[in-house]
């Protein structure tokens, strides 16, 4: 596997003992103050709280306009799948767009992509229709599901996040869609089985997810009108902290979705190419969905989405006909050579597996902080997605209040670590080709900023 970055990142001039208050560069504060000026407010939380300008990357490695280094343990939310500046990866872009870049006409990377796309996807998936958004694939494969089953109701789950458009707005499973209403009538929105913090108060993993599936079964009865076109879910929750469902939890909507005559859509934007150790999250278990939704890691950066589906769904009208199903940037010459390139990348460098073995060090290591760390409540992974439960109380498992993982996250910085540490919820996601020593050096910084943060505490 090629990597093309340093072992431990250039950080602060600041000792990496104590506490350490964390202040943007000169520079960083000056251009992100200046930015400010021109921008809408309600950018990623991660960019307003750091306010650094970054300057450039090199595989797991960000650099910022102070020179200062950061061991990327969020790969822009699971975007930056092959790191950052692959040689490889730079070559083929900049190739295609010095000859087109865009247009709606086959490509030889086109061509190239849906093949091997086609090869590591789930038995039977081998039709893929390619857009620029995650939202965008959502509200199509939800077109796909309703003009396969000429039904007209979506069901998702508490928790879950499948876009910010208008289409999908009402999917979301959290309080975001507060106040931008009306919503699209329809749809609804079921349990989604936490084994930590289960919604229905279930004991153990596997009665939690058994009771989330008679719950859906009997809001399906009880709540809809009988005419639900899809089942949608991710295979592990990202937003919602990266949550793993209990073994069995797919496969129950699997069995539900056909009981129902509906399609299962199993949105991969985050899990999919690798992220889990498996190309696909669904492939943990035995479970084909009938629809994947696909993005953010499979073009390593640049804005790529896809539906996957087989060829009989995919070609079910009104969504099969001329024009029904197209974009017009998606699938274009430079998003291919995109897509191609990094999944070229991923499936010849061996990232899946360097996803899983990686993933499970990182793990493990982490995991260990659960009997150490007063304010670890609860650690959890599969491959290079791995969640981290802060706690106020391990009895109560009262969430750690946000100014507290606030000071967690700049203290992440001052030592040279960028991670999703200002929520209690703590997503790890570096780039799949991060080398084992770095990725363990980031989880030792990590481990210190909480340490420090219980002694600040007095946890």
């Amino acid at each position: 596997m090629k990597t093309a970055q340093r072992k431990a990142p250039r950080a602060s001039s600041k000792p990496a003992t104590g506490p350490i208050r964390w202040t943007p560069g000169p520079v960083s504060a000056a251009l992100f103050d200046e930015e400010q000026r021109y921008m809408t407010p309600g950018l990623q939380s991660i960019a307003l709280l750091s306010k650094i300008t970054i300057e450039r990357g090199h595989g797991a490695i960000l650099e910022d306009a102070d020179g200062r280094e950061y061991i990327d343990f969020v790969a822009g939310v699971c975007v930056a799948s092959v790191g950052h500046a692959h040689p490889e990866y730079v070559r083929a872009i900049s190739e295609q767009a010095a000859r087109v870049s865009i247009g709606s006409f086959t490509t030889r990377n086109r061509l190239d992509f849906v093949k091997r796309l086609a090869r590591v996807a789930p038995e039977g998936l081998d039709r893929v229709q390619l857009y620029s958004s995650g939202a965008e694939a959502v509200e199509a494969a939800v077109r796909l599901a309703k003009s396969r089953t000429k039904k007209f109701e979506v069901v998702s789950f508490w928790g879950g996040f499948h876009g910010k458009t208008g289409g999908v707005l009402g999917l979301l499973g959290s309080d975001f869609k507060h106040e931008l209403g009306p919503l699209m009538p329809g749809l609804y929105s079921s349990p989604y089985p936490d084994p930590y913090r289960c919604p229905l108060g279930a004991q153990g993993p596997h009665d939690c997810a058994a009771h989330c599936l008679e719950f859906l079964r009997k809001k399906i009865k009880l709540e809809t009108s009988g005419a639900v076109a899809a089942i949608i879910a991710e295979p592990i929750q990202g937003t919602a902290g990266n949550v793993i469902p209990p073994a069995g939890f797919l496969k129950g909507l699997r069995e539900i979705a056909d009981e129902i005559g509906a399609l299962w859509i199993s949105d991969e934007m985050i899990t999919g190419f690798g992220r889990t150790g498996e190309w696909f999250g669904c492939q943990h278990e035995d479970a084909v969905p009938d629809i994947m939704t696909i993005g953010k890691g499979m073009a390593g950066g640049f804005p790529v989405s896809g539906v996957v589906a087989s060829a009989a769904i995919a070609s079910s009208k009104p969504f099969a006909n001329p024009s029904g199903s197209s974009s017009s940037y998606g699938g274009n010459p430079l998003a291919s050579a995109a897509a191609n390139a990094a999944a070229r990348i991923i499936d010849t460098e061996g990232l899946v597996e360097n996803s899983r073995k990686v993933g499970a060090a990182l793990l493990e290591r982490l995991k260990s902080l659960e009997e150490t760390n007063p304010l670890v409540g609860h650690v959890r992974g599969r491959g290079l997605m791995i969640g981290v439960e802060l706690v106020k109380d391990k009895k109560s498992k009262e969430p750690l209040p946000k100014d507290a993982c606030r000071a967690i996250f700049e203290e992440g910085l001052g030592r040279g670590l960028l991670t999703m540490a200002y929520s209690p919820a703590i997503r790890i996601n570096p780039p799949l080709n991060i080398p084992l020593d770095l990725a363990l050096r980031g989880a030792d910084i990590l481990a210190e900023c909480l340490a420090s943060a219980a002694r600040r505490l007095g946890a």
